[in-house]
């Protein structure tokens, strides 16, 4: 691989000091140009493409027609312009701070016999690797930049298709729950019936979390007390008659994560199922649901006024309400307690508002 030898443009319209500057700095590796003028300069290197390329330019100041300054100024208007070495006999500072103001890589002061020249071949190779490294600095930023955005649009696709996944789960598992809606709508046994009841409200409660994703502008979280009203509405279309006409809901706006969302909806489905059947054998009565925060811990109430611990035992029960909440409970990692105070019925969860670490849990009791 032949290594690339870099060609310096040398603007000066002193013709013996620009015969010095391309013996002396092509002794040193570079292929010198020269332009006389400040016009020529700026030909040269609009037409640098058919000329092989220009890596650098060394300026003079004082030139016929346009002097250095105007040259530079006009040379950072070219888009991708070489770097520009200024080169001046002017001990003048004002000058240097111009040039270098003006967007000059260095500065130098020249005399006749060329005693400047090593120091114009550092100054070049100073100017060519602060190219390279803005070059290098401009290309990262421009991949960090791309980067960023080819995230942003997978991020953009990845909610889409999750929002679209939500939404066939959500209508697939109400499909299913009319479906169980219809079934328990036409079965002649009680017990059937009540059982299709049940697990209809199980499938509603997981599709409601479906649903809240669908729409929500968060896909982690679900606000718990639009989720839990939404899902006492399903309750109260679901039940016979006018037996839940008082279902009250009371709940902050609390947001969790919908796996713990879909076990909060569960749980509340059993337990005011249960209440329905149980607290209050005459008729319909009143039922609250209450979901508030105590520091870091949620508290989630079921509660009823109904006949309490004078339930009697229905032979018809087969204990799986009692079973799910146990297992939900267990996935919030929740104690549940009975309020011994309460007259009627009152189940009060306690749960971490974010779940504990791992090997970090509550005893469920039921």
């Amino acid at each position: 691989m032949n290594q690339h030898t870099p060609t310096l443009l040398y603007i000066d319209d002193d013709e013996a000091l620009s015969r010095l500057v391309d013996r002396g700095l092509t002794r040193r590796g570079y292929r010198v140009i020269h332009a006389a003028s400040g016009e020529e300069g700026l030909q040269r290197i609009r037409c640098a493409g058919a000329e092989g390329g220009i890596d650098v330019v060394a300026l003079d100041q004082y030139m016929p027609g346009l002097d250095g300054l105007e040259t530079l100024e006009q040379i950072m208007a070219i888009p991708d312009a070489p770097p520009v070495v200024f080169v001046t006999a002017s001990q003048d500072s004002s000058i240097a701070v111009t040039a270098l103001k003006a967007g000059a890589a260095d500065y130098l002061v020249k005399d006749v016999q060329g005693d400047f020249i090593p120091l114009l071949h550092v100054a070049a190779d100073g100017a060519l690797r602060q190219a390279e490294l803005q070059r290098a600095r401009e290309e990262a930023e421009a991949e960090i930049h791309a980067s960023r955005d080819r995230y942003a649009a997978l991020a953009a696709e990845r909610e889409l298709l999750l929002r679209e996944v939500n939404h066939r789960v959500g209508n697939s598992l109400q499909i299913i729950a009319s479906l169980l809606h219809l079934q328990a709508s036409s079965a002649a046994q009680e017990e059937v019936k009540a059982a299709l009841t049940n697990a209809m409200g199980r499938v509603a409660a997981v599709a409601q979390v479906h649903r809240r994703l669908y729409t929500s502008q968060d896909l982690k979280s679900v606000v718990l007390n639009q989720y839990l009203d939404s899902l006492l509405e399903d309750l109260r279309r679901s039940a016979e008659g006018n037996r839940m006409s008082r279902l009250t809901l009371k709940a902050e706006p609390i947001e969790i994560d919908p796996d713990r969302a879909v076990a909060v909806g569960i749980i509340v489905n059993e337990l005011v199922m249960n209440a329905v059947k149980y607290a209050y054998p005459d008729g319909a009565g009143p039922i609250h649901v209450e979901l508030i925060s105590q520091g870091e811990d949620l508290l989630l109430s079921i509660t009823d006024n109904g006949v309490g611990d004078n339930v009697k035992a229905d032979p018809r029960s087969t204990g799986m309400g009692q079973r799910i909440v146990a297992a939900m409970a267990s996935k919030l990692d929740a104690s549940v307690e009975r309020d011994p105070a309460h007259s009627g019925t009152r189940i009060v969860l306690r749960f971490r508002r974010v779940p504990p670490a791992p090997g970090k849990t509550n005893a469920a009791a039921s």
